[in-house]
């Protein structure tokens, strides 16, 4: 009889970069760590308005460490992430509402496509430079992700919906239960025990809460470049 199978949830928001670098490695390990991963699309500016917090880019000293700091993860764990050119409108004005509740009704109706759907968007805010606010931007990323143009043009129109728009309040609050001030946060699921570890620089700790070790992979999906 094989190790059980530890489920994991990923509770992330697209305009998070970070989410992304957690996304991935969690992507990249699922099956060497044997877990049952679970994506959770939340809405960090909900998590920031529970928990009191602020974005980094309000904080120059802040913003700055954070843009170098990406910089160094890019080569690290070769993902193509790259600050937008106009950071605080992208943050602050923009946000990531409609991407995240498309993902939502993704999630809802056609989880096979979750992941595929959310790095698209991924890619197109953070190596792109592109929106993801505009119908027809989500609808590209849905195209780019594989998802046929009627399928994705359905999810859009249930977007505004009572039931999408709950289900990402619920995974929101859910993640504030957690104790999430910030995005993305892991939620391990071990031996009865419940562990909540926040950001994509605790995947070593994640390893040994397993009984795992970390030895980087290189990306499964080489296109990301």
């Amino acid at each position: 009889m094989g190790p059980l199978t530890r489920t994991v949830e990923l509770f992330y928001d697209v305009l998070s970069p970070y989410s992304w670098l957690g996304f991935e490695i969690l992507c990249r390990y699922q099956n060497i760590w044997n877990i049952n991963l679970q994506l959770r699309p939340s809405l960090i500016t909900g998590i920031m308005k529970d928990s009191g917090n602020k974005p980094p880019g309000l904080l120059p000293r802040k913003g700055l460490y954070m843009a170098n700091d990406l910089k160094l993860l890019r080569h690290h764990l070769q993902i193509p992430i790259h600050f937008p050119k106009d950071f605080l409108s992208v943050m602050l004005e923009k946000g990531s509402l409609s991407a995240m509740r498309f993902l939502t009704a993704v999630n809802l109706e056609h989880p096979e496509m979750l992941e595929k759907a959310s790095r698209e968007l991924w890619m197109r805010v953070w190596s792109r430079n592109e929106d993801i606010t505009e119908p027809q931007s989500i609808l590209a990323a849905a195209e780019k992700a594989g998802m046929p143009a009627e399928q994705a043009q359905g999810l859009l129109e249930k977007i505004a919906t009572p039931k999408v728009k709950n289900q990402l309040k619920e995974t929101t609050e859910a993640a504030c239960r957690y104790g999430a001030f910030g995005l993305p946060i892991t939620v391990a699921h071990v031996d009865g025990q419940t562990h909540m570890l926040f950001g994509s620089d605790r995947m070593e700790l994640l390893a040994h809460l397993l009984g795992n070790q970390v030895q980087w992979l290189t990306p499964v999906i080489p296109a990301l470049w």
